[in-house]
């Protein structure tokens, strides 16, 4: 008996021992393992769920001006399972949205696959806010339901088509999809918040749970290397030149050659970013970092450099051009002039083929490859834009026996316009290649630093001594005895380097007759370049003789460069007892043909 009941005992208090965990162990579950989701529960069931939105980052440019804003807007939804008079609503809806009427009665009668009516169908979006306000006072005077409001946005650009094909734009899920709007949306897209409160029949809130709430983040800032008082001086040049020669297209870079910098970028055709639905798909290209071109003569900097980096040559040396008639690879390559011995120094100036071609057969397949490389042909240059491409750069093996006497003259060789002025800035800046910035930094909106893009130098190209020597023949490109006379300016130096070349057909078979991309890329001041810029003309149209780099793109150049040097206060410092001084008229066109 005794023991029996020490039995009983024992059982029961294990028994109440497990009832007592189990209810411990429920207990912990609800108020600690489970409490954000059964509040969660709680809070959806006898509170609503209130949308705390963000705010898309701006884009500014390197001063703060506003590139990029937004402006509120709503999203005129209706609701199926509301609406009775469907006939009263579109009639309204209609009418206040400025909406076909016959589509708007098909969409409101939109059901699900099981007969459901659909309880979201959005109407229109980006709808201003007054007059979002103004439709749903109609609708409640009608004693119509059925229709809602949510939160919008619209993106708006203050300038318009100036910038447009850096900036980019945003598609109906305010996803960037052009420009810096996509490269940077991670940065400028922030996140919605929500709070669920507690409200009485009056719609009064009660109380918020305060646990059961996350704060929207706004996306932070972004500011660019653009100073859009310079962009304004390029785009105004640009449209004049454009007026004049009615390209094909044309693009205008101009950087800081010391950081990388892009202070303007403009290109033509271009488009207006507010209206961006009736945009043509091809006046949204961007042909700086898009477009792939032969770029002719400017392309010569990059032999010549590397002959004088490996001591092959000097600008002294004395090279027979074969007045101007070379025979090799059972091919004759040809000057615009019959130039007999030129140095180094003067086969820049004068941009002769021929020297070219043999100061590029001294430094060998190899060493031109190498160097064509090393000034970051055939790769990308890194920039912040989207769909940059990489040009086209044969391999050696893959050269024929023309290619080391063309390739350096700027043919066989696809390039982009960001290439070319990123090559020409390591000249101007002393032999270092550095990746464009068009991203200065990212800031939150209290005006926190985010993140930073310091200016990258990938590598040196050519040496210090090296880049003097190119840019004292670049210099002399623009005096009396160029072919960029027309790029002078009265109270600075200039150096730089025309391109003229032929577009290949599109069988890839010759080339085009009458159908050119001329070009100048140079820098200001020549000694110390405080930016450097390039000029592409696509087809222009000009008098028969008149297509070339120095009659078209060098006076465009100069009209820009004349206006930025002032709107940057350099110092003077052109030597006006110099034969070189001052801008030089051409007695014929035949005088600059490259």
């Amino acid at each position: 008996m005794r023991w029996n009941s020490r039995c009983r005992i024992a059982f029961a208090g294990i028994g109440i021992s497990v009832c007592f965990s189990v209810f411990s162990w429920r207990l912990i579950d609800l108020q600690l393992v489970r409490h954000d989701e059964l509040s969660l529960i709680a809070a959806q069931t006898h509170s609503q769920k209130r949308e705390m939105y963000h705010r898309r980052g701006v884009i500014t440019d390197r001063n703060g001006e506003i590139l990029a804003d937004n402006l509120p807007m709503k999203t005129v939804f209706a609701d199926g399972s509301l609406m009775e008079k469907r006939d009263e609503i579109a009639a309204i809806v209609s009418t206040a949205l400025n909406l076909d009427i016959t589509d708007l009665r098909k969409r409101l009668d939109f059901k699900k696959e099981n007969g459901e009516p659909l309880r979201y169908i959005v109407l229109k979006r980006e709808v201003p806010e007054l007059e979002a306000r103004a439709l749903m006072q109609q609708l409640s005077d009608a004693k119509l339901k059925g229709i809602g409001l949510d939160h919008d946005m619209a993106r708006f650009y203050p300038n318009g088509q100036m910038l447009s094909h850096v900036i980019g734009v945003l598609d109906h899920n305010h996803q960037g999809i052009q420009g810096i709007e996509m490269t940077m949306d991670h940065y400028l897209r922030g996140q919605d918040g929500y709070r669920f409160v507690e409200t009485d029949k009056a719609g009064r809130e009660l109380s918020a749970f305060r646990g059961l709430e996350r704060l929207p983040r706004d996306g932070y800032n972004v500011k660019l290397t653009i100073d859009m008082g310079l962009q304004s001086i390029v785009e105004k040049e640009l449209d004049a030149a454009c007026a004049e020669y009615k390209p094909q297209g044309a693009t205008v870079i101009m950087m800081q050659p010391d950081t990388g910098d892009i202070l303007a970028m403009a290109v033509r055709p271009t488009f207006n970013l507010n209206d961006f639905n009736n945009t043509k798909s091809e006046d949204t290209r961007n042909r700086a970092v898009l477009d792939v071109y032969e770029p002719g003569s400017v392309f010569k900097i990059v032999a010549i450099s590397g002959a004088i980096e490996d001591k092959l040559v000097t600008p002294e040396t004395s090279i027979y051009c074969a007045n101007g008639a070379f025979s090799y690879g059972g091919a004759i390559l040809k000057d615009h002039h019959p130039y007999g011995n030129l140095t180094v120094h003067e086969i820049i100036v004068k941009s002769s083929n021929v020297g070219t071609a043999k100061v590029a057969l001294q430094l060998g397949e190899n060493r031109l490859h190498e160097y064509v490389r090393l000034y970051g042909f055939g790769d990308v240059t890194g920039v912040l834009l989207p769909g940059e491409v990489r040009g086209i750069v044969h391999p050696v093996s893959r050269w024929d026996k023309l290619t080391i006497t063309r390739m350096p003259i700027g043919q066989g060789i696809s390039v982009t316009p960001i290439q070319i002025l990123t090559a020409m800035s390591a000249i101007a800046n002393g032999g270092r290649l550095l990746s464009p910035r068009i991203v200065r930094a990212v800031s939150n909106s209290n005006g926190d630093i985010v993140d930073e893009f310091p200016p990258k130098v990938v590598r040196r190209v050519v040496s210090e001594d090296t880049a003097a020597k190119m840019r004292s023949a670049l210099h002399d490109v623009v005096g009396p005895n160029g072919t960029a006379k027309l790029a002078a300016l009265e109270n600075w130096t200039v150096a730089g380097k025309t391109g003229t070349a032929q577009k290949p057909l599109s069988n890839g078979r010759g080339y085009g007759e009458g159908k050119y991309i001329v070009s100048f890329a140079g820098f200001v001041p020549a000694e110390k370049p405080a930016f450097a810029m390039l000029v592409v003309f696509d087809e222009a149209n000009t008098v028969p003789g008149g297509n070339y780099g120095g009659l078209v793109a060098a006076p465009v150049f100069a009209k820009i460069a004349d206006k930025t040097a002032r709107y940057l206060d350099l110092e003077p410092c052109i030597d006006h007892s110099a034969p070189s001084a001052g801008r030089i008229a051409l007695t014929s066109p035949t005088q600059s043909r490259d």
